[in-house]
């Protein structure tokens, strides 16, 4: 498939935005891969490197983190609380990658 900075421009979004607006439209569409992974697969840390599924909820926070920066605002407890809890196996990989797509 196209990559989507490929697909040409998006009208919704300035040519300033427009890159960023591709890298999440084509990071949504990459994340499909990590649904076929079981629970082993998505937490393995291969050589000590974080998982993919701490990848997966780091994409949801660090959104949800950055626009709360971006209004001026402090996190609040539930964030640092999801923040703290980013390596935390947990949910299944269709789980994460809803979330994830979601927060995009």
């Amino acid at each position: 498939m196209t990559e989507f900075w490929l697909r040409g421009p998006l009208i919704e979004f300035s040519p300033t935005l427009m890159p960023v607006a591709h890298a999440l439209l084509q990071a949504s569409e990459d994340l499909e891969v990590a649904i076929s992974l079981n629970q082993e697969q998505l937490w393995q840390k291969p050589g000590q490197a974080a998982s993919v599924g701490f990848h997966l909820k780091h994409i949801s926070g660090s959104i949800d983190r950055l626009l709360t920066y971006a209004q001026g605002q402090q996190l609040n407890p539930e964030q640092l609380t999801f923040l703290k809890q980013e390596g935390i196996a947990s949910e299944t990989a269709v789980v994460l990658v809803a979330r994830a797509r979601d927060s995009i």
